[in-house]
C-alpha cells in the first residue's frame, strides 16, 4: 500500500511541473499542455510524468521530446520549489487521454443525434 507521503509528493510535483512547463523556451514544447498524472515510486527515486496536449497526441509527443531535453532544467527548478533529499528522475510520457475523451464525447453526441432522429419517426 503506497504511503500518504508518496501521494502528497506526487501531487506537489504535478502542481509545480504545470508552472515550470510554461517557462520552457524550447520550440518543441508548444500548445496547451497539462500534467495528467505523476506516478512516483515508493522510494521517491523515479517519477513517470504523463503529459497531454489539447491539440492532440502528436503535439504531446513532440512536446515530450522537448521536455526530455529540458529535464535537467526542470529537475533544478523542482528542487528549488520542493525540498526533497533526492529529487526523483523524471520520465516524460505522452498521454492521449484528452483525445480519447474527445472521441468518446463525439460518439455519445452521435448516439444522441441518432436517438433524437429515431424518436421523430411515427410508428
Amino acid at each position: 500500500m503506497p504511503s500518504y507521503k508518496v501521494g502528497r509528493v506526487a501531487e506537489d510535483i504535478k502542481r509545480e511541473l504545470a508552472y515550470i512547463i510554461r517557462e520552457i523556451k524550447d520550440p518543441r514544447v508548444t500548445g496547451i499542455l497539462s500534467v495528467v498524472k505523476v506516478d512516483l515510486t515508493n522510494d521517491l527515486s523515479y517519477a513517470k510524468v504523463y503529459i497531454s496536449a489539447v491539440e492532440g497526441y502528436d503535439t504531446a509527443k513532440k512536446s515530450v521530446e522537448g521536455l526530455k531535453h529540458a529535464t535537467p532544467f526542470i529537475r533544478g527548478r523542482l528542487n528549488e520549489k520542493i525540498r526533497l533529499r533526492k529529487m526523483p528522475e523524471l520520465k516524460f510520457i505522452a498521454d492521449d487521454t484528452v483525445q480519447y475523451a474527445e472521441d468518446i464525447s463525439k460518439i455519445i453526441d452521435r448516439l444522441h443525434e441518432k436517438e433524437a432522429k429515431g424518436s421523430d419517426k411515427p410508428d
